[in-house]
């Protein structure tokens, strides 16, 4: 692994591998880098030695002309041209800026699988308020409960100096995408031959971490709410799933609820956690692959391998564009490669190994950070024979509406069956909308009920 070598990362990894967690929680003597070498998220402000990485600048500062709230995002970079390809025949010429899921991709499908590399565009940007708290977060922000949660900490990333695994995944978790929003999460899981059906999938969120005023100690323990209905195909329209989302899991796991119309009932769900199966997923992915990582993490050891330059999936605007229909997308194996754009970017790299004596499907992952984002843009998993299984991919652009930047589609390939399924199609319908007007009573068992039997 060719590790990047500047001082304010040698330093950074130093100290991670040195001594853990020990030293980890506020650097208020640490605020002034911010605005000086760091970005106001904490990630290295210059480009690399040789600019193929370029310096942040701001990120996308206003969208595109012509755009209004509610469109589709237009591509901000469309007259941008691919640098090269990388496919089946040359793939091994960049191998230390790969994942090894990609590498696995590239090699068993050779004659259809290649990436596409753009210029890199450090697109990432955040609201002024979410870089002043990210700030006061600096000066106040710990761990809890071993890494399962975070205390004095609001609306901004928690950690902006991060020393290990759990502060660099807490930022990921808490990364801003609005105080509420609805969209469509719609979902395939093809044959291996590409055969297909679309589950349309609504779902609303609320996170209670981003309103203003609150702290992660006056929203108790509750980080967001969730809520998911199916709306079709009609064997499964109506099912509902309700979440409660909470800030320290070993404190309170996740609490869940589920709607069934055919019994018209609701049932507590215990199991929407960890390595169950994904809703409608055909066992491709498990609960905690949403959003590339979710809920708790006690039943792993996080370390931090170092942060490296690597080629991986970034403003995914032609993924995204209006009007494409899921023919576009589905090939057998894999996701239309034309689709996708790839860019040279600095990404932590974050290792999880099983604990002794806990129970996960994939007991070692590799968690793959943009470092501007603290998005999870890779992920690799693992099985029990400790054979690469899966391959995951995060399609994010930056909402510019919020502004974010967050996954548009997931992509999880099962290298075993030859499989897999991506989630996140809104090409044909209606685009995800932020800041929607939502409230806790929305989001109760009572709710459910009545909601579900509309």
């Amino acid at each position: 692994m060719r590790m990047i070598t500047t001082k304010s990362l040698a330093v950074c990894v130093g100290i991670v591998l040195a001594t853990g967690q020990a030293l980890a929680g506020p650097k208020p003597d640490e605020i002034h880098r911010l605005s000086e070498d760091l970005t106001p998220m904490g990630s290295e402000r210059a480009g690399n030695a040789d600019g193929t990485i370029p310096e942040w600048t701001g990120g996308i500062l206003e969208p595109p002309a012509g755009y209004s709230p509610g469109d589709h995002h237009p591509d901000p970079f469309a007259d941008d041209q691919p640098l090269f390809r990388i496919d089946g025949s040359n793939y091994q010429q960049y191998a230390d800026q790969l994942s090894e899921g990609q590498k696995a991709m590239l090699a068993q499908y050779a004659d259809t699988y290649y990436m596409d590399v753009y210029p890199t565009r450090r697109s990432v940007s955040f609201p002024q308020r979410v870089y002043e708290y990210t700030a006061r977060n600096g000066e106040t922000a710990k761990l809890a409960a071993e890494g399962e949660g975070v205390v004095d900490a609001a609306e901004g990333f928690p950690f902006p100096f991060p020393e290990n695994a759990y502060e660099l995944m807490w930022n990921h978790k808490l990364k801003y995408k609005g105080i509420g929003g609805v969209r469509y999460n719609n979902q395939i899981a093809p044959t291996t031959n590409g055969d297909y059906s679309v589950t349309v999938i609504r779902e609303e969120l609320l996170g209670l971490y981003y309103k203003e005023g609150e702290t992660s100690a006056s929203i108790g323990n509750i980080l967001l709410y969730f809520f998911q209905e199916v709306e079709s195909p009609a064997r499964l329209a109506g099912n509902i799933l309700l979440v409660h989302e909470t800030l320290n899991q070993v404190e309170q796991p996740r609490q869940a609820w589920i709607y069934n119309p055919g019994q018209r009932r609701v049932r507590r769900a215990p199991n929407v956690a960890y390595d169950n199966p994904g809703t409608a997923s055909d066992g491709l992915r498990t609960n905690d692959m949403t959003d590339m990582f979710n809920g708790a993490m006690d039943r792993f050891d996080w370390t931090v391998v170092g942060k490296k330059e690597m080629y991986v999936p970034y403003n995914s605007y032609k993924a995204h564009a209006e009007g494409l229909g899921y023919d576009d997308f589905v090939r057998p194996g894999h996701l239309n490669p034309e689709l996708f754009r790839y860019e040279l970017h600095r990404v932590w790299v974050i290792e999880a190994n099983l604990k002794e004596g806990m129970r996960h499907i994939n007991p070692r992952r590799t968690f793959y950070l943009d470092e501007d984002s603290y998005q999870i843009v890779l992920t690799d998993h693992y099985d029990a024979r400790g054979q690469l299984w899966r391959s995951s991919e995060g399609h994010a652009i930056n909402y510019y509406d919020v502004p974010t930047y967050w996954s548009t589609i997931e992509a999880h390939y099962d290298l075993q069956s030859g499989r897999y399924v991506a989630q996140g199609f809104d090409n044909t319908g209606p685009v995800n909308t932020f800041n929607v007007e939502l409230n806790p009573g929305q989001f109760t068992p009572q709710a459910l009920r009545t909601r579900g039997r509309r």
